[in-house]
């Protein structure tokens, strides 16, 4: 049905017009704009579909988790492709902690036994899914080590609201080990929230109404996951820092100056282990105590209750807790006129298990990039600006290689990096961006000349059709069918931009496609290519469509005469944020007025009750007025210099100026919304306007250090980064406006 209401909209929004009929290209004048088109025409035809199954056929044929025998072959491999493209490349090496299990024992004691089977069986459809040898076993990654016996309590998802629910209901988990649901926040949010309240370990599953025989047919008749499907995954706490836990700052290079592991912030202190809905069942179903409320039910047969009761569980975990080499491989085109410029274009190689879709969906369709272009250079073509392809080692555990390898190079990369361009797992369905909201034109322009495999009309016209049908009341959908932009979104964490925009704050664009490819398999051994050819993108047609797409991005801003940034897209964003900054402060505060008053007339009735023996929670601190004003100045003061700068850039267009010292501070601009300080409790994290949420993990929090403030009610923190985003906006303004005449300052080092 959705699938129906979808095409229906693109009867009604789209009149068919050929492709890439906008006549010039931002940032290229008419004549060089006709030229890129051409060239960007012959990069489409260099591409093969065929060669993309084959790449991800061959680099998925076995597990290469980083350090394993399998993960230097397939470093190796894609070495050995982007020379033969005629690339200049070589592998940077990290020595990277990286835990894998020694002992895993999960066992129910009482009021029965069960001993959980915490395995994955190999099945005669899927081909190397039989490979246990080399494959990790099922475990969460950076789990403490532990050996803990206590009470199952069922926690739902394990958020904080949750455990507010249990609050109200009289449980405590203090000393009893947790059952949470996988989904609705990063995996390692659930270990770290229950950690918070004082469990003793965490058990983590997937419940088959959010991801197995509810959802559809089960791998492998169909996609979702079957009864002893595990999502492996770190748990590592990287919205305190990615990267090697043991190197926060710098490069995990064999001499670094290493912490004691015990010390690491961004390492949880209790036992994690995730397990299949099988093992979760007779677990679940021995559970007494209130029956869960109605959202917290899942999908398995019988009724969920919560818990303590005499469902007691043994969990016992340890790890080998080894340094273990991570290959970085970094491949190069000189530019021709600017190779101190760098576009930098990746994709981490290293896979769970097999990781035909994550990553290698995405990896392969770099490959064949690279492959396009290393031809176009034979042909005498070369880019203005160097060209620098990543395949990044160590991204599964905590964005490691991209993380070692920034921190490795961090000064010459603020001086150097133009953008970072970034994909991972990617298949059949709608574009979706991420990124530095001054390149949204170039992000527009893109989608509205790539064609969708399916439709046979652009990229942004399908994901128009989608935003308008999802939208959730009539005036939202209207707002959906009138856009012209291609609205990117904002970045928190999960892949490996994290460390560019959000630590040394190069620009960066995340792209991927999907959204028609759910399914069961994430980070288990049915991650394969046996799964991705029937449910992910058959034909690998997308992959075809995110070659196009990032190419573009990559060979545009390595050719543009003028950088395509227009920071009026930026300052329409952050001012959508503050304006909403607002409205929730607002809320917040008629929220809390009507929930004293509440608490105030229930108190007065039980005090006058003595049968009732309840003690009633204490009202709310009253939410303050928070003075916006330093922001709404520094916005005011933004889109002046915004309008004035978008004009200064016309007026080089037009009088066919030297765009080179122009173009420099474009690609610099981003670096001035850090903030030295970071952000509280996290300093890791210097961007002003991106962060993982403290208790999102991928989720991105924008205004992250005003935003927490208020929603952990600490309004002095608050007030304080009021003025620091103020103060950060100021100085992107009076950069650009300085660039008028004498040239920009240089960052700070």
């Amino acid at each position: 049905m959705r699938k129906i209401l979808v095409f229906v909209v693109f009867a009604a929004l789209f009149v068919h017009q050929p492709l890439s009929a906008q006549k010039t290209i931002t940032g290229f004048s008419e004549k060089t704009s006709a030229a890129q088109k051409q060239r960007e025409q012959k990069f489409d035809a260099l591409l093969s579909a065929e060669r993309i199954g084959q790449t991800i056929k061959d680099l998925s044929s076995a597990p290469h988790h980083v350090g394993s025998p399998g993960g230097k072959v397939v470093a190796d491999k894609i070495l050995t492709k982007f020379k033969s493209y005629g690339w200049d490349a070589k592998i940077e090496t990290y020595q990277v902690l990286f835990p894998s299990p020694k002992t895993r024992v999960l066992e129910m004691l009482s009021p029965t036994v069960y001993k959980a089977l915490l395995k994955e069986p190999a099945l005669k459809e899927d081909a190397t899914s039989g490979q246990e040898d080399q494959q990790l076993p099922t475990y969460n990654a950076w789990s403490a080590d532990g050996d803990v016996t206590g009470d199952l309590v069922f926690v739902n998802y394990g958020l904080p609201g949750d455990y507010e629910i249990l609050a109200s209901l009289g449980i405590d988990v203090k000393g009893k080990i947790v059952i949470a649901k996988y989904g609705r926040s990063w995996r390692g949010i659930k270990p770290k929230v229950a950690q918070e309240h004082g469990a003793l370990g965490c058990i983590i599953y997937s419940d088959p109404k959010d991801d197995g025989y509810y959802q559809g047919e089960v791998y492998p008749k169909g996609a979702f996951k079957n009864e002893y499907g595990v999502q492996r995954g770190s748990i590592m706490d990287m919205v305190i820092y990615p990267g090697d836990p043991l190197t926060p700052g710098i490069g995990a290079t064999e001499n670094a100056k290493r912490l004691d592991r015990l010390e690491a912030p961004n390492l949880l202190k209790i036992p994690v282990l995730p397990i299949s809905y099988h093992d979760a069942q007779p677990l679940l179903e021995a559970l007494e105590g209130p029956v869960a409320p109605a959202d917290w039910r899942g999908a398995l047969p019988f009724t969920y209750h919560i818990g303590p009761g005499k469902t007691k569980v043994h969990l016992k975990v340890d790890f080998d807790w080894k340094l273990r080499p991570a290959y970085d491989v970094i491949a190069t085109i000189k530019g021709s006129q600017y190779p101190d410029e760098w576009v930098i274009r990746g994709n981490h190689h290293d896979g769970w298990v097999n990781g035909a879709n994550d990553p290698l969906s995405g990896m392969a369709s770099e490959l064949e990039e690279a492959k396009a272009i290393g031809e176009l250079v034979k042909t005498g073509w070369k880019p203005k600006r160097t060209l620098v392809y990543c395949a990044w080692d160590a991204e599964e555990p905590g964005l490691i290689g991209s993380t070692e390898w920034l921190e490795d190079h961090i000064k010459e990369l603020q001086q150097k990096a133009v953008v970072y361009i970034n994909t991972d797992a990617s298949a059949r369905g709608f574009l979706s961006v991420e990124g530095s909201h001054a390149l949204e034109t170039l992000v527009t322009e893109i989608s509205k000349e790539v064609e969708d495999p399916q439709t046979k009309v652009t990229v942004f016209e399908r994901a128009k059709a989608e935003n308008t049908v999802s939208a959730s009341s009539a005036k939202a959908k209207k707002e959906a069918m009138d856009k012209k932009m291609f609205e990117v979104g904002a970045m928190g964490s999960g892949s490996d931009y994290s460390s560019f925009i959000q630590h040394a704050g190069i620009p960066s664009l995340n792209i991927g496609f999907g959204g028609e490819d759910a399914g069961g398999e994430y980070h288990s051994i049915y991650d394969s290519y046996d799964d991705y050819t029937r449910f992910k993108d058959p034909g690998f047609v997308y992959g075809i469509a995110l070659s196009k797409t990032a190419g573009r991005a990559a060979l545009r801003m390595a050719d543009a005469e003028a950088l395509p940034f227009d920071f009026r897209s930026l300052y329409k964003t952050v001012d959508g944020y503050v304006k909403d900054l607002m409205n929730q402060a607002d809320q917040m505060r008629e929220s809390t007025a009507v929930e004293n008053e509440v608490i105030r007339s229930n108190s007065y009735a039980l005090a006058n009750d003595p049968k009732k023996n309840i003690k009633a929670p204490l009202p709310k601190e009253e939410v303050p007025y928070l003075d916006f004003s330093p922001l709404q100045n520094a916005l005011k003061e933004f889109k002046k210099t915004t309008d004035d700068f978008a004009q200064l850039q016309d007026k080089f267009k037009k009088d066919s100026l030297d765009h080179a010292a122009m173009n420099k501070v474009l690609y610099m601009a981003e670096q001035r919304l850090l903030s030295e300080s970071g952000l509280p409790r996290r300093d890791w994290y210097k961007h002003t306007l991106y962060a993982p949420g403290f208790y999102t993990g991928y989720g991105v929090k924008t205004i992250p250090g005003v935003r927490e403030a208020i929603e952990q009610r600490n309004w002095k923190e608050a007030q304080e980064q009021i003025h620091i985003v103020a103060d950060a906006i100021l100085n992107l303004s009076a950069y650009l406006e300085h660039s008028f005449g004498a040239p920009p300052p240089m960052p700070q080092d």
